[in-house]
């Protein structure tokens, strides 16, 4: 997943940032207590006049500092540049793109009750609303109990699927028994929703091009023939800026390729051409370009439109827990 930011969404820097000032906690402090409730994993949803965006938001504490690291509306998880805690408060900046760090947007809240509170500012200059909700844990107290396969590609069509972007000016074409992207064109979704399941799904990816499957509409695992050095976790096999593929994959573009998954609750497995490349790791959080952060609901399958390139998909097979 690699976009284009756009103005009118929460952005973060295209480069990782090696600044973060940790705000110092004084455990003789009365408020250290209160400051320790932010602690942990947050949902965020950014309430803009014209729809609400999801983003993620992790506070932990390290040697008496509190650090946070945040996902935005596109983008992978980085540390933030400023993290301030006092009674029951918290302020927060999440930077925009390089050329508008000018503009950080500040955002300030509170704590109520459990959940998180505040106001900031978009790029429009309008003010938005944001609440945050502590992330749900996800863990199964038992192993599921597998249903029957579905396949959710018939080969001829796009029975099952549409577009994020009802009035995209391009659509997704079925060619040659394979689901096809059109270059530089809208994201597609599943109509039915899922919780814990296995997929297997095949894709081919073109010289250049970078994509993505977003498990439950929210995590989304690597495709791209991407000539720009990231990292591994932003690379092909890996979910996007949280778990890199192990060993490291090779790219092969053109080819026709394999991944199948298992998603348990946050626990993640793939294998890649018939080798397993993430075993049974956590995913902490929503990825950039997420459908919304509700992770405690059912999700789509969902197919990210290429930048370069006709990315391609068939053979799309999905086995839900019952």
């Amino acid at each position: 997943m690699k976009r284009k930011f756009q103005r009118s969404l929460v952005v973060l820097p295209v480069v990782t940032l090696l600044l973060c000032t940790a705000f110092s906690a004084d455990k003789k402090s009365p408020h250290f207590g209160v400051e320790k409730a932010f602690l942990g994993r947050w949902d965020l949803t950014l309430k803009a006049p014209d729809k609400e965006y999801p983003s993620w938001l992790e506070i932990t504490q390290d040697g008496g500092q509190f650090k946070a690291r945040m996902v935005s509306r596109w983008g992978h998880a980085r540390a933030l540049p400023k993290l301030e805690l006092a009674d029951h408060r918290i302020t927060f900046v999440s930077p925009k793109e390089e050329e508008e760090r000018k503009d950080d947007m500040v955002f300030e809240g509170k704590l109520v009750g459990n959940k998180l509170v505040g106001t900031t500012t978009g790029q429009d200059g309008t003010a938005w609303n944001w609440t945050g909700q502590r992330a749900p844990s996800l863990r199964s107290t038992s192993a599921p109990k597998w249903g029957k396969p579905v396949q959710m590609f018939n080969g001829k069509d796009l029975t099952g699927w549409k577009l994020i972007d009802p009035n995209a000016k391009v659509n997704w074409t079925v060619e040659k028994g394979a689901l096809t992207g059109p270059g530089r064109g809208p994201e597609l979704v599943s109509v039915f929703k899922f919780k814990d399941f296995k997929l297997h799904i095949e894709f081919n990816c073109p010289k250049g091009a970078n994509s993505g499957i977003y498990l439950r509409g929210r995590y989304e695992l690597q495709i791209e023939d991407d000539p720009e050095p990231e990292a591994l976790s932003q690379r092909i096999g890996g979910i996007y800026g949280f778990l890199a593929p192990s060993p490291e994959v090779s790219r092969r573009p053109g080819e026709w390729q394999t991944y199948d998954i298992t998603l348990i609750g946050r626990m993640v497995a793939v294998v890649l051409n018939g080798q397993t490349i993430i075993d049974n790791k956590e995913i902490p959080g929503i990825t950039g370009g997420a459908l919304d952060s509700h992770e405690e609901l059912p999700g789509p399958i969902y197919l990210q439109g290429s930048e370069e390139g006709r990315i391609a998909f068939r053979n799309i097979v999905i086995t839900p827990a019952e």
